[in-house]
Order: C-alpha cells, then structure tokens, then sequence
C-alpha cells in the first residue's frame, strides 16, 4: 500500500526534495542521525512505562498490560489545513447533536423518509429507554472524536464517528510533553499550537452544561468503571488535570432524584458527570441489571434535569457504522448544505445490491461491524487470508445487517522509525471536538494512529499501531473559527491573540 501512498512529508512516495511547506521537517530528519532519534523515542517510551501509561488487550493472558509504542517523527497540519478541517468538523458535530436530538424527540428525520426508521427503532444502540428526554442545554454530544485520513495533498475523509466515549486524549498529551522534552528544536522551528490547555477546556464545557440553577461553581466528577478498564490511566490523568474527584459507582449514590458523592466530610451533591462507563452498565435499574459498575437511579436522577451526564446517554447509535454512511443526508438535514467532510463511500450490506456487490469483491474491500470498534471484527480484503475471506464471507449471508463495506484506501503516510531505519507508514487522525452551551471548540491537535507494521492499514493500539504527536501550526494570522489560539513553545506557553473569522 506505502508504494501508492501520498507521503505527508515528500509528497508522492519517492519524491525529493520535500513538500516545500514541509522542507524544515525534512531537513530536521535528514540532520538527526537514526541512532539519535531511536534515543530519543526509547527515553519517551521508558517515561511513558514509569508514568503508567499503559492500555489493556483484552483476550490475552500474558503482557495485557503495554505501552502504547510512541514515533519521534511529528505529523504536521498547516494553518489552511486545519481551517478548513475544523470547519467541516464544526459542522460535523453539529449535525450529530442535532440527529441524536431528533431521534430520541420529534424524530423528523424518519417521518421525513431519510433514514429508515428500522435502522434506528431497531439498532441496538438505540436506547428507548432514553427517548423523550432531553440532556440540559439540549446538548448531547459534548465530547467528540472524529477520525479521519487523507488520500491526496487536499483530500481528507471521516473514517468514523466516536460519539459514545471517544479515548485517545491524554496520548495526545503525554506525547506532546514526550516531544517538548526531547525534541525542542523542533518547536523553535515550527509555530506549533499548544494542546496542553484541553483539560481546562474540557473543565469548562463540563461547567456550562451543569444543569439550570445550580450556580457558578457545579460540582463535576469523572465516572470509571476501575482500574481494569483499558483507558483507566486517561480516566484518573484528566480527573487529576482538571482537579475533579475520580469516582467509581460505589462512591456515588441517587437519593430524590439526586446524585449526591459520599466523602469523608458527608455527602456533596453532584452535578455534572464525566462518564466512561458505556450505557449498558450505567444504570442497573435502566439497562444491565446485573451490572456493577453504574449507579442505580442515575437515569432518574438525569430525567428529572438535576445532573448532566457527559456524553450523553443514547449517543451509542451516533457511533454505527450504518448510520455513518447516512451521514452526508443528515448533515444535508440538518444544516441545509453539504457535508464540508466528505464519508468515505460505504455499501450498507443490508442491502441486497450493495451485498451482492461486496460478496463479489471482498477481496478488494474493507468490511466492518456496524457496531464495532478498536480494529476487532474488520476484514482488510487485499491483506486478508483466503480462509479469512471465506469466513467473512458465511457471516455476510448470514447476517447482512451487521456488516458495512468500504474500498481500500490507501490512507496517507508519514516517516515513521522502523527497525531498518525511517520508512513511510500509514496514519490515521482523531481531533477532539467539544461542545457546550457557549458553543463549539476544535481542539488545535488530536491523536495521530500509526499503523507500525510495514503495508497495514490497521492503526489501532489494540491492533499494533502507535502514536505519533500531531503539530497545528499558526500562521501570521489566526486559526479560523478561534478567537484564541496559544503558541507551543519549548520554554513554555506564550499566547497569540487574534480575532475569529
């Protein structure tokens, strides 16, 4: 796939010099030796292992514990770049907000015949337990992670959408540091926009949406399920960076209507809840009666507008792959003009067309679960085994409706250290959106997967892929739809003002 691949840093592979924007990266990679830059990247890595920063693989029995394997080599986004991209992730989120809205309300969208009301009366995350609430603000999802790849010099696509509880952020964090610390020239080289300020951010959105009446100061938490979640060190990091308490379910507890935090001082009532706990185990008394890990009355508690959860409880059916492929119609819907970020063109194999068609080409294309997640349940056709194929194949016809298909991209690469050396590897990209009653931020960073394994397209940690720190960079002017951005500096934070266009 690398052969055919646009290189983010020398343009089509083989290519020299450079891309003229990104000469000065280039001469810093020629500059470097390879010994120097595994130096480094090995230092990152052995602070990352001190740290804890570490995710679980479920289904193994030995090392299900790791580090997620962190690149030297920075992706770089230009300032026109990221303009456009968070325009069209504005109006991405937008849109999301505005369907998940409708369909647990009027749900407009299906009496108007632009979905197929099966597709979501009968989705699985689709939470009618949930319907005919309404979050506080009317917001839903608070927390975005869009993923997106690139094809071209100008052509980027959402992959998917991750509306439920999108992960990745403290690695977006943590490899900032890792590369302020051990590679400084860099950030005297490059006007890189700072990400550091996401905790405070997230802080406030979690204030704006407490709910009406409670005041200036609401109390907010984070929700885990515990220390053997795979994201419990992102968990306890952004509890720790905003300066909230880290609860499990058996710190909280519902009386009248209203979720109250037990503390060694008494109780205090609780007012907004940053949630990671998947809407299954939530609530015993709603969803999974046998779950342990949600707090019993927190729905009630949420219907009678006296807490607000974070992400919202229903957002699951944003994250489907079926309704992905709907989503050029919903933002049409929805904002009255075409999607600024274009789907990657999806065959919905519950239709018999579009099944006949993948059926016929599975070894070109790339099927996924609708409801899947973290690479697990996805064939990549041209890498794929034929008995891989074939068992594909028997679960298509046997159950259709679960499975969508897409062509075989060949998803951008950037020069990544491999053990021969440096040497191209595909990426993917998740920025970080947040939305809260005063409006919607594009964080100027997001999380960068490499696929570390030569010709993969599978980017996700549970699959063998890394990180790799994202660089925004400022112009002379401002980065559009902020009205304020801050400047990455080696020796420390210095703030470039300007006004939003």
């Amino acid at each position: 796939m690398a052969t055919h691949a646009f290189d983010e840093i020398m343009g089509m592979t083989g290519a020299t010099p450079p891309r003229p924007e990104m000469s000065a990266l280039g001469r810093w990679i020629d500059t470097i030796p390879t010994d120097e830059l595994r130096r480094r990247q090995q230092a990152a890595e052995t602070t990352f292992r001190q740290l804890g920063i570490t995710f679980a693989v479920y289904g193994e029995n030995e090392a299900a514990e790791r580090i997620i394997p962190f690149d030297i080599v920075p992706r770089v986004f230009l300032a026109s770049e990221w303009a456009r991209l968070s325009e069209g992730l504005v109006q991405r989120v937008e849109a999301i907000n505005a369907f998940l809205d409708d369909i647990y309300g009027e749900r407009r969208i299906l009496s108007e015949g632009v979905l197929p009301a099966d597709l979501i009366l009968g989705n699985p995350q689709f939470r009618p337990e949930i319907a005919g609430m309404r979050p506080p603000h009317g917001i839903w999802a608070h927390i975005c992670g869009i993923d997106l790849v690139r094809t071209g010099p100008d052509d980027f696509f959402v992959l998917e959408d991750n509306a439920r509880t999108p992960s990745g952020v403290s690695y977006m964090l943590e490899n900032r540091e890792a590369m302020l610390r051990l590679c400084p020239e860099l950030f005297r080289e490059f006007r890189v926009a700072a990400v550091d300020s996401y905790p405070d951010r997230l802080l406030e959105t979690m204030r704006s949406v407490a709910p009406r009446g409670v005041g200036s100061d609401p109390v907010c938490v984070v929700l885990t399920p515990g220390h053997f979640n795979s994201a419990y060190y992102e968990h306890s990091f952004l509890a720790d960076s905003m300066g909230v308490e880290l609860v499990e379910a058996a710190d909280l507890i519902v009386d009248d209507d209203t979720v109250w935090m037990r503390t060694i001082g008494g109780r205090v009532k609780v007012d907004v809840i940053y949630r990671r706990v998947d809407d299954d185990f939530l609530d015993p008394l709603v969803f999974r009666a046998d779950s342990m890990l949600g707090v019993p009355g927190l729905i009630a508690a949420y219907a009678a507008g006296n807490v607000a959860i974070i992400n919202a409880p229903g957002n699951g059916i944003a994250d489907d792959k079926a309704i992905y492929s709907y989503m050029p119609e919903i933002v049409r819907f929805y904002s009255g003009g075409e999607a600024k970020l274009p789907n990657v063109e999806t065959w919905r194999c519950r239709e018999p067309q579009a099944l006949s068609y993948v059926l016929d080409n599975l070894a070109e294309v790339v099927v996924k679960l609708v409801d899947g997640s973290g690479g697990y349940g996805m064939l990549v056709g041209p890498t794929a085994s034929k008995a891989e194929i074939e068992r594909f194949r028997a679960a298509l016809v046997a159950e259709p409706h679960r499975y969508i298909a897409q062509p075989t991209l060949a998803l951008s690469t950037v020069p990544t250290l491999a053990d021969s050396g440096l040497a191209p590897r595909h990426v993917d990209f998740r920025p970080f959106v947040l939305t809260g009653s005063k409006g919607v931020q594009v964080v100027p960073g997001g999380l960068t997967r490499v696929a570390l394994r030569e010709g993969s397209l599978v980017v996700n940690s549970s699959q063998g892929g890394g990180t790799k720190d994202s660089f925004v960079l400022i112009d002379d002017g401002p980065v559009r739809g902020q009205t304020q951005t801050q400047l990455q500096s080696a020796g420390g934070m210095t703030q470039s003002q300007g006004r939003g266009a």
